[in-house]
């Protein structure tokens, strides 16, 4: 299932504009925060296609029951692009384990490009459900790598996507890689893709908006 957030008009599309807006990404604090804000009203939407079970909880002045999520997520992201989103998802889901990955792209040479994994620190997913973040899935083979390496530590029951902007191309290539019952979580979806891989008009580099640049 592919869930596009900003189909529905909502605050959302506050956030997404300032992240694309040139003038206003020259402040990386406010492009992390609303990267962290997006993430924060998706989980608060994929929240809504949890298992719940009715709780009985003690208050001063008596019970009151209240249907709480029955298990929790562990949330694994993408470094370094992907911290600000991991945040935003942590601060809803605030008891949940996380999971860190290192991808990169390893360039052969203008448009081509090898996804490198080096860095992996995650507890054990066997049977849980696992959300991944990460801003751009451009053309997916970074997600996938990502999943496939978090395979090491175990099979989720069910893995969930959540990213601020993709394209047709790398939805599709992630829908028949991951397993079936995967969902895709996505703020925007565009079209284009350049010929080295960038999102049109997606927003830039996520991770240098958020944290500089790189040598």
């Amino acid at each position: 299932m592919v869930y596009n957030v900003s189909e529905n008009a909502s605050i959302l599309n506050v956030f997404l504009s300032e992240i694309r807006n040139v003038d206003i990404q020259t402040d990386p604090m406010r492009f992390r925060r609303n990267m962290e804000r997006i993430a924060e009203v998706m989980a608060y939407e994929l929240s809504k296609k949890f298992n719940y079970e009715l709780t009985n909880v003690q208050t001063p002045l008596g019970n009151a029951e209240i249907y709480l999520p029955d298990e929790k997520p562990v949330l694994a992201t993408i470094l370094r692009a992907g911290l600000s989103m991991h945040q935003g998802l942590l601060n809803y889901f605030d008891r949940s384990e996380s999971a860190f990955v290192s991808a990169y792209r390893e360039h052969i040479n203008e448009n081509e490009f090898e996804i490198k994994v080096d860095y992996l620190a995650s507890p054990k997913i066997d049977n849980k459900v696992l959300i991944i973040s990460d801003p751009m899935l451009a053309t997916g083979n970074s997600m996938i790598n990502v999943f496939k390496a978090l395979l090491q530590q175990g099979n989720p029951k069910k893995v969930i996507i959540v990213t601020a902007i993709a394209t047709p191309s790398a939805i599709e290539l992630v829908k028949k890689q991951l397993p079936a019952s995967s969902e895709i979580w996505v703020a925007a979806i565009d079209a284009e893709l350049t010929a080295q891989s960038y999102i049109v008009p997606g927003l830039g580099d996520a991770g240098d908006l958020a944290y500089g640049e790189k040598c």
